[in-house]
């Protein structure tokens, strides 16, 4: 089975293989996905900067893919990987550590 690139880019989720926590959640064109598959390590497509991006290319924070689920209506991944560094451009393992406090009245 492969991505529906016909709607748009792939809300990506990439969690720690060992562990299942969330480390990131980023986007995917076809290109970058083909990039991933083709060379076992995250590639991505940045919205704000309009081009590909190879996860650790500069940081050498690398992801290395394990296994890779497409949702039910192939428009969402979910990559599991094993990650050589922290995941988070300010350094923390996950991209999640800032927790929402309750609900609103």
């Amino acid at each position: 089975m492969e991505p529906d690139f016909t709607k748009g880019l792939l809300t990506t989720v990439v969690v720690d293989a060992t562990t299942e926590d969330v480390l990131m959640v980023a986007w995917m064109n076809e290109a970058s996905y083909r990039l991933t598959k083709q060379t076992g390590e995250t590639w991505f497509w940045s919205r704000s900067r309009q081009e590909l991006w190879h996860k650790g290319a500069t940081s050498g924070n690398t992801q290395v893919v394990k296994e890779m689920w497409l949702d039910c209506d192939q428009d969402t991944l979910l990559v599991k990987v094993d990650p050589a560094g922290p995941a988070c451009h300010t350094g923390a393992r996950s991209c999640f550590f800032n927790q929402v406090q309750g609900k609103e009245d």
